[in-house]
């Protein structure tokens, strides 16, 4: 993992608007593919002292597989990660967010997702988040109310 760089920023925009990556991660933009938004946004987050945001890269060339970022105030802090679709099923998410984690050392750490959201469930479990809460929200993704769990570490390692 690595800062993210400028010349991330069309392969991660091109990722959040995958429409399958899109439906599973539900809790997005009102409307992810306005660019101009979406790099305000990244600017913002980029700038902010207070987020950890690495690029998650693999291979000797450094391939671009995705984000992974810690954010929000103390008490409050909240992981998100999204790996491209491409790179889906092969333990890549796991690993990032276990490296960040490192990166991270402090706990409480929190963590929602998509109650349907079988894939980053298991990648949550994995790095040792347990479910602490049930609510139901507005999916901009999906248009509609759906059921979101909260999930929260304790632990000072991820196992």
């Amino acid at each position: 993992m690595r800062e993210v760089r400028d010349a991330d920023l069309p392969a991660l925009h091109a990722q959040s608007i995958e429409p399958e990556a899109l439906r599973m991660a539900a809790f997005t933009a009102d409307d992810p593919t306005d660019r101009t938004r979406f790099d305000a946004h990244w600017s913002r987050i980029r700038t902010d002292p207070q987020v950890v945001l690495r690029a998650v890269t693999a291979g000797a060339d450094g391939e671009l597989l995705g984000h992974a970022a810690v954010y929000g105030p103390p008490d409050e802090r909240e992981v998100t990660y999204w790996i491209g679709r491409a790179h889906w099923g092969r333990g890549v998410a796991t690993a990032a967010l276990r490296a960040l984690l490192v990166t991270v050392p402090e706990r409480p750490l929190h963590a929602r997702v998509a109650a349907d959201s079988a894939g980053s469930l298991r990648v949550l479990h994995a790095c040792g988040f347990t479910v602490t809460g049930r609510e139901r929200s507005f999916a901009a993704a999906r248009g509609e109310e759906i059921e979101e769990l909260l999930l929260t570490l304790t632990a000072l390692t991820a196992p």
